[in-house]
């Protein structure tokens, strides 16, 4: 069950953890009673290009909650990310050259990686742009 306020996952709980709020008295929302995506297909989608992420974060419906914000907010930083190091690899003559396709090769495993992890359910944290997603998905 979910926490009809924030999105939390409350599991069997009368009051949400994350906001405090009554969640046994209002309209908790079973993932199978959801309309839309699930988190875990919207998780992966928001991988997809930065777009989707975007509008999930725009979307009521899916910017309650906490696993497709932190998945949305990843997608959009690694995008981000791979277009400032490629840029600037490319206007370092011969290293950058040689080291703009081994980065490119490594963003592309890390956006596999976080692909099958949130299609799985599981919150997978690239490292260094993992905190600032999660930090921007808590609201921090």
């Amino acid at each position: 069950m979910f926490c009809p306020s924030c999105g939390n996952e409350v599991g069997t709980a009368t009051v949400c953890a994350r906001c405090g709020a009554l969640a046994g008295n209002g309209p908790a929302v079973s993932m199978a009673a959801a309309p839309g995506l699930s988190d875990n297909a919207a998780g992966a989608l928001a991988y997809v290009t930065i777009i989707p992420a975007i509008i999930f974060l725009v979307m009521a419906e899916y910017n309650r909650r906490p696993f497709i914000r932190f998945h949305s907010f990843q997608s959009i930083f690694l995008g981000v990310a791979c277009i400032i190091v490629t840029t600037v690899l490319t206007f370092i003559p011969v290293i950058g050259w040689i080291l703009d396709p081994l980065v490119m090769i490594a963003f592309f495993v890390f956006w596999l990686i976080a692909i099958i992890k949130a299609s799985g359910g599981k919150e997978y944290e690239i490292p260094f742009i993992g905190a600032f997603a999660r930090k921007q998905a808590q609201g921090q």
